[in-house]
C-alpha cells in the first residue's frame, strides 16, 4: 500500500530511535513518529513520506505503553531538551542500554554474543532532576513582544518560554527573572538572530554543586567600536544600568561573579572569546573526587557532578593503575579526568584546545599540590601525530566530543600503540565508528559500561577500555 501526507494510521509503537521517536511499521513501511514511545498504541497523521519510511507525529493515544507516565514538565513536549521524560525513568535506562549495544553492533560491527560478555549494566541516577550544573537560557520576545528566556523547540531557534526547568538548578528562575525585568526597565532588546540586531544574546548559568558556588554569565552582542576599545582604561557600559543589575545579582547567596561576554558572530555558538568581570572573581570553585577545582565561563565542566563521580569512578577502576604509569588524556578540559588519576599514575599528561581549559588545568593542579602533571594547548589531531614519536604512553584516554576523534588522532594514537585506550563517548555512534576503526588495527574491547549523564535526554556517556592485541 501507498502511504501519503496527512494521511491517519492506527499503528503498534515497536522500538525508538536515536532520537527518541517511536518506531513503527504497517505492511512493513516503517513509521518515525514523534511523542511515540515503545509500546504504544497510537493513531497518527502522516507528515513526510519517503520510499522507504516516513514521519508522522501522535494525534491520539489510544493505549499507552506500561512505561509511559505523566511529565512533570508541561513543556516537555514543545521543547528540545527532555525528549523522553514521559518514559519512565526504569525504561529510560534500558533504552539507552540498547542504544549503545545495538551502535556496537550496527555501526561497529561488533558480534552481539562477544558484547553481551563484556557489556556492563548502565550507572543511572537515584534522584534524575535538578542534576545540571549549567544551563544556557536564549533570550528573545514571544508573539506579543514580551521579552521571555526559555529553551528552544525541537529543530528551531523559536523560544519555548521555560520559567523553571526541572533538570536545572532552582536558582535559575530567580536570575533569569532579575534579568528579564533588568531589561524591560532599561529598554534593552533582545539579540534576534534573523536581524542580527538587539543586545542580550543569552545568560548562562554554572553551580559548583558541592561549594554551592554560582557563575552568571551574559552574553551579548556589542558595538563594534566598544569591542575594540580597552574597557578597563575607559570603563564604559555595555548596556544601561550595568553595575545595577551586577549588583541585584551578586546579592543572590552563593553568586560569586557576574560575567559579560562578548559575541559578535552570526552564529549558534553560545559564547565569544572575550570575557568581562562585571562583578567578584572570574572563576567559580567545585570539588569533584576531592580534587579542588577553578572553572572559568567558558572551560569545558561535565554538567552532571553526582554522576561523574561514577563516571570518572569507572575510568580509575578501568585503568587499573599501579603507580609508575604514563597517561595521557586526550580533549582533557580543565583537567578533570587526568588530575583524578594523577595520584595513581606516575606521570600525567592532558592535550587540550581550549586555552582557559588549559590555563584552568595548570591552575588546578597547582591548588590541589599536583606536581606530576602537565598540559599542553592544541588541538589532539595536529599535536599527536606531529610529536608521536617523543609520546611514551602506558595508557591513553579519549574523551572527545560528539563529534568523536580525528582520524589523523586516532592514527597518531594507534602509532603510539598504548597497551590500554579508555575511550569515553557522549555519543554512541561515533564511539563506535571509532571503536571499529581501532579495533580493525590492533585492539579489543574489553569492557564497556554506559552512565546517564542526562536522564529524560536521549544522550548517554559511556566509558570502554580496549587492550592491544
Amino acid at each position: 500500500m501507498e502511504y501519503k501526507k496527512n494521511q491517519t494510521v492506527e499503528v503498534k509503537i515497536e522500538d525508538m530511535s536515536e532520537n527518541g521517536e517511536g518506531i513503527g511499521k504497517i505492511d512493513g513501511y516503517t513509521l518515525f513518529i514523534k511523542d511515540a514511545l515503545q509500546g504504544d498504541v497510537v493513531r497518527a497523521v502522516i507528515t513526510k513520506v519517503k520510499k522507504n519510511y516516513g514521519f508522522a507525529r501522535v494525534n491520539e493515544i489510544i493505549r499507552p505503553s506500561d512505561d509511559r507516565i505523566t511529565a512533570p514538565c508541561k513543556n516537555h513536549k514543545q521543547c528540545g531538551g527532555c525528549q523522553i521524560q514521559a518514559l519512565s525513568y526504569e525504561a529510560q535506562l534500558s533504552y539507552k542500554n540498547r542504544k549503545v549495544f545495538n551502535d556496537l553492533v550496527r555501526i561497529g560491527g561488533f558480534d552481539q554474543e562477544e558484547l553481551r560478555n563484556i557489556a556492563e549494566d548502565i550507572i543511572g541516577m537515584d534522584d534524575p532532576f535538578r542534576y545540571r550544573n549549567k544551563t544556557n537560557f536564549p533570550i528573545g520576545r514571544d508573539k506579543n513582544g514580551n521579552i521571555i528566556s526559555g529553551f528552544y523547540a525541537k529543530r528551531t531557534h523559536d523560544i519555548i518560554k521555560t520559567e523553571d526547568c526541572l533538570i536545572g538548578i532552582e536558582e535559575n528562575k530567580i536570575i533569569i527573572d532579575i534579568v528579564l525585568k533588568h531589561m524591560e526597565k532599561y529598554g534593552i532588546e533582545p539579540y534576534d538572530e534573523k536581524t542580527g540586531k538587539g543586545k542580550i544574546r543569552h545568560v548562562f548559568i554554572r553551580k559548583g554543586f558541592e561549594t554551592g558556588e554560582i557563575s552568571v554569565c551574559i552574553v551579548i552582542k556589542n558595538d563594534e567600536i566598544k569591542s575594540k576599545i580597552n574597557r578597563k582604561k575607559y570603563d564604559f557600559l555595555f548596556f544601561e544600568g550595568e553595575k545595577e543589575l551586577a549588583n541585584q545579582l551578586g546579592k543572590i547567596t552563593y553568586v560569586r561573579n557576574v560575567i559579560i561576554n562578548i559575541n559578535n558572530r552570526n552564529t549558534n555558538v553560545i559564547l565569544g572569546d572575550e570575557f568581562h568581570v562585571m562583578w567578584g572573581e572570574p572563576v567559580i570553585h567545585d570539588v569533584l573526587l576531592g580534587m579542588k577545582y577553578e572553572i572559568s565561563p567558558g572551560a569545558f565542566y561535565q554538567v552532571n557532578p553526582s554522576q561523574t563521580e561514577k563516571l570518572y569512578g569507572t575510568v580509575l577502576e578501568y585503568a587499573d593503575l599501579k603507580g609508575n604509569e604514563e597517561v595521557w588524556d586526550i580533549c582533557c578540559g580543565i583537567g578533570t579526568i587526568a588530575l583524578s588519576l594523577s595520584g595513581s599514575a606516575g606521570k600525567v599528561h592532558g592535550i587540550e584546545i581550549v586555552e582557559d581549559a588549559v590555563k584552568d588545568a595548570e591552575r588546578n593542579a597547582f591548588i590541589n599540590n599536583v606536581d606530576n602533571a602537565e598540559f599542553i594547548c592544541g588541538a589532539a589531531e595536529e599535536y599527536l601525530p606531529y610529536n608521536k614519536e617523543s609520546i611514551k604512553a602506558d595508557l591513553i584516554i579519549m574523551d572527545p566530543p560528539r563529534k568523536g576523534m580525528a582520524t589523523e588522532a586516532l592514527d597518531a594514537v594507534l602509532f603510539v600503540s598504548p597497551p590500554k585506550i579508555i575511550y569515553v563517548s557522549c555519543d554512541p555512534a561515533t564511539l563506535a565508528r571509532d571503536l571499529k576503526y581501532l579495533c580493525s588495527n590492533g585492539y579489543r574491547l574489553i569492557r564497556f559500561r554506559p552512565v546517564d549523564m542526562f536522564p529524560h535526554t536521549v544522550h548517554v556517556e559511556t566509558v570502554c577500555l580496549l587492550e592491544r592485541k
